[in-house]
């Protein structure tokens, strides 16, 4: 196995342009097996997570074709009647995705449970309480068996504004017959990206951003192409990297549209930026001072649905924080497992204290030093990363395949932004 080697206390300068956005990527590649046209895809990021997609949506007897390093295309002609491979689908999360499109193309399917990042229970009720409302029937074994030939158009009320039960419950009714209308949907920009490339290949989908989505079923979609935005993720990451090592980047093709949550919380602990057009330039010479709420209480971050501040940043602003002066509560209640990383922080000298399962109080700021570290999960993995880039001494982090699921070369990036950082095998 390979594992990262980190000399910190380098401050990064330069420029980094993001790769595509890995959450709009694993969909996007779902829903070519709608349509049976060749479909071209542009800026796909080249990341483990994305590439066990691929590999499962070919083993549906999908075509892939590499046109160039970052751009493919999709022709999902015949799909098989194989099941999904099992390891395959253990793999990623995203396997779920599968489920809308493949069940409204051919009218059956057999899942295996799909894997990801142990961060908590990541429950499947409400994808499968939305196909039902689409009329295919499920069952569970073990595996998940989905069947139904004629969908039909629904009123949907999603019990939670799951991203990824939105997205299967879209692609699904695509094809449903009628209308469907999805209330308490998932509006985060990679679902709306979804939508657009959908109805790019002549879907019929309106309410786009809006937590009501109103779905008028097609016979068929057609080919097409289509960019994939920049990874809002990545984006936050390299901004955190930047201010932990007390350096100066610029971020190209940023995505700012986006960003106006995040920059408001990141504001609080004394982190701010500008932006040129599509460019995020962050500056050297921030204050990194918490500003607490009225009358001098603890500032809570806390997560929750688009258009708030997302879950897969918090253990990036986790990082951000302990190198800012002042305390601040963090709050996940989506995952019960998203906090335990901390401890590995509490190891290289952050002052953090775990109240629960869900909750973190930081008090900043503390110099951080290297320290043999795991790679839990992908978001944790990267905030760590940005902590052995600040630390005093040496870091190693083993287990980077985790981190290399959501980031695409991340140590070539780092480099060229000045870090010291390498790979070796352990």
């Amino acid at each position: 196995m390979e594992e990262f080697v980190i000399e910190g206390g380098v401050p990064l300068h330069g420029e980094v342009v993001p790769a595509g956005n890995k959450n709009a990527a694993l969909p996007l590649l779902a829903a070519c097996l709608l349509t049976e046209e060749p479909v071209i895809l542009h800026n796909v990021p080249q990341i483990r997570d994305v590439q066990a997609m691929r590999q499962l949506v070919e083993s549906l007897g999908a075509r892939i074709d590499v046109i160039d390093t970052n751009s493919w295309r999709v022709t999902a002609r015949d799909l098989a009647a194989s099941d999904p491979d099992p390891e395959l689908c253990r793999r990623i999360r995203a396997s779920i995705l599968i489920a809308g499109p493949v069940v409204a193309r051919t009218g059956k399917l057999r899942l295996p449970p799909p894997g990801g990042d142990v961060i908590g229970r990541r429950r499947l009720d409400t994808h499968i309480l939305a196909l039902k409302s689409l009329g295919v029937t499920v069952s569970y074994d073990r595996s998940l068996d989905f069947s139904g030939g004629n969908l039909k158009g629904a009123n949907i009320l999603l019990d939670e504004a799951s991203v990824t039960a939105t997205e299967n419950a879209v692609m699904a009714s695509v094809f449903a017959k009628g209308q469907t209308q999805i209330r308490n949907a998932a509006s985060e920009p990679h679902v709306q990206e979804l939508c657009h490339f959908l109805n790019r290949l002549g879907a019929r989908i309106e309410g786009i951003g809006s937590n009501t989505l109103h779905i008028t079923g097609v016979s068929r979609l057609k080919g097409g192409e289509f960019t994939i935005g920049p990874d809002m993720l990545e984006v936050v990451s390299y901004i955190g990297a930047a201010v932990v090592t007390r350096g100066s980047i610029c971020i190209r093709n940023a995505g700012v549209r986006y960003l106006e949550m995040v920059s408001q919380v990141f504001n609080r602990m004394g982190v701010h930026w500008t932006t040129e057009g599509d460019d995020v330039i962050v500056p050297s010479d921030l204050p990194l001072r918490i500003t607490p709420d009225l009358d001098g209480a603890f500032p809570e971050i806390k997560t929750n649905v688009w258009p708030a501040f997302p879950t897969d940043l918090t253990s990036i602003a986790i990082t951000v924080a302990t190198q800012a002066a002042g305390s601040i509560l963090f709050h996940d209640w989506m995952f019960s497992g998203r906090m335990y990383f901390t401890d590995k922080l509490v190891g290289m000298g952050a002052r953090i204290i775990l109240c629960d399962p869900y909750r973190c109080l930081v008090q900043g700021p503390t110099q951080l030093y290297g320290e043999k570290l795991e790679s839990p999960d992908i978001r944790a993995g990267m905030a760590l990363l940005l902590a052995a880039l600040a630390a005093r001494g040496t870091s190693k982090i083993r287990n980077i395949v985790q981190i290399e699921r959501g980031y695409e070369n991340v140590d070539e990036k780092l480099r060229q932004l000045g870090a010291r950082i390498s790979r070796q095998t352990e």
